[in-house]
């Protein structure tokens, strides 16, 4: 079993940052895929960014250039820097690793970017 805990969401002015952790009860050794996903109110589930298998990394094109995944692998622990972040941004941020044939996700942080 494989758990997975969120933190660091909050409120934040338009323009401003935060850095999203995600521990893992498991190793997470860089071949492993992890990533991390959002979901606004009354919208889908959708990609934000993502290590592949070997650790190559995914994003999409709304937070190219402002959003950074990196992980720890001492610490279990992933990571999302957020920059430049927009109202648009407003989501419940989850973070996944599918794992043995099982796809695992947290339980989510709420960012909020509203002025």
């Amino acid at each position: 079993q494989v758990q997975l805990v969120e933190s660091g969401g909050g409120l934040v002015r338009p323009g401003g940052s935060l850095r999203l952790s995600c521990a893992a009860s498991v190793s997470i050794f860089n071949v492993y895929p992890m990533g991390w996903y959002r979901q606004a109110p009354g919208k889908e589930r959708e990609l934000v960014a993502t290590f592949t298998t070997y650790g190559t990394t995914n994003y999409a094109d709304s937070v190219k250039g402002r959003f950074t995944i990196s992980r720890d692998t001492v610490k279990n622990t992933m990571y999302l820097q957020m920059n430049s972040l927009k109202p648009e941004d407003t989501a419940l941020y989850y973070c996944n690793h599918p794992r043995d044939s099982t796809v695992y996700w947290g339980q989510g942080t709420q960012v909020t970017v509203s002025s």
